[in-house]
């Protein structure tokens, strides 16, 4: 299990059952979003315990996606697609210690000029996204 929250602790929540490593996305969306790239987990959205939800908001961010975030400190927390079965957590969020690690990185193509990125061994490098990712 892992535990998170919002700067502000009006959201917390637990996952239980098993997580998918760390994916990085350099999509344009998520850049804009949070100033930077992003890196997340994944759990079954079953396993996704809401502890708080009551600064919970969540925005449309297309066509086939929304996002969770707390409307009191601007914590981006989710990433919700409409297909499937699965929530992305924002791996800055998790509050309690965890042994995943980064496995890929998607959306290269879309990646920000001002930064490189280190290949590391046994990360998967995807120019597009990774819709092979999904939670075990």
């Amino acid at each position: 299990m892992i535990q998170g929250s919002c700067v502000c602790k009006a959201v917390r929540y637990e996952a239980h059952g098993r997580l998918r490593d760390i994916v990085v996305c350099h999509c344009n969306e998520c850049r804009k979003m949070s100033g930077h790239f992003t890196a997340a987990t994944a759990v079954h959205a079953a396993n996704l315990r809401l502890v708080d939800d009551s600064g919970l908001r969540w925005f449309r961010s297309s066509k086939g996606a929304r996002r969770g975030f707390c409307s009191r400190c601007g914590s981006t927390l989710f990433w919700k697609p409409d297909a499937g079965d699965r929530v992305s957590i924002y791996a800055g969020s998790i509050d309690s210690t965890h042994q995943l690690k980064v496995s890929a990185h998607i959306f290269l193509n879309e990646k920000g000029t001002y930064y490189g990125i280190e290949q590391a061994q046994g990360v998967a490098v995807f120019p597009e996204g990774g819709a092979s990712l999904n939670v075990p």
